[in-house]
């Protein structure tokens, strides 16, 4: 899914968007407009992605990290606790091989973001 196909189902309540990246980098660039918050070190990462699976069964769930590497992992982790609906965006924040990610398309974000 690349950041711009995230960002239309956010919009339109399709997709939960979840940011694993960390606080500071939260912090440094702000978080994508209508993405959850939920630092992947978290002990209780899973729980936490998981309540918001609850919270929204039917929807699904994509991971973005800053440039695809640890949105891939975990995704594939997620995967194989047997959750499913579970979407990378490989561009990332900051961009990748796979396209120039949600800042440089100037995708908006926020610095008031809701912490999962």
């Amino acid at each position: 899914m690349t950041p711009p196909q995230a960002l239309n189902a956010v919009a339109g309540n399709a997709l939960i968007l979840v940011d694993i990246r960390r606080p500071d980098e939260w912090a440094a660039t702000g978080v994508a407009q209508g993405a959850v918050a939920v630092d992947m070190r978290r002990e209780d990462f899973a729980q936490a992605v998981r309540a918001q699976i609850i919270a929204r069964p039917d929807t699904p769930v994509a991971m973005i990290c800053a440039r695809g590497v640890r949105s891939r992992r975990v995704v594939a982790q997620m995967e194989a606790q047997g959750l499913r609906n579970i979407i990378d965006i490989p561009e990332g924040m900051l961009g990748s091989r796979a396209g120039p990610g949600w800042l440089a398309r100037g995708l908006p974000v926020t610095f008031e973001f809701q912490q999962g």
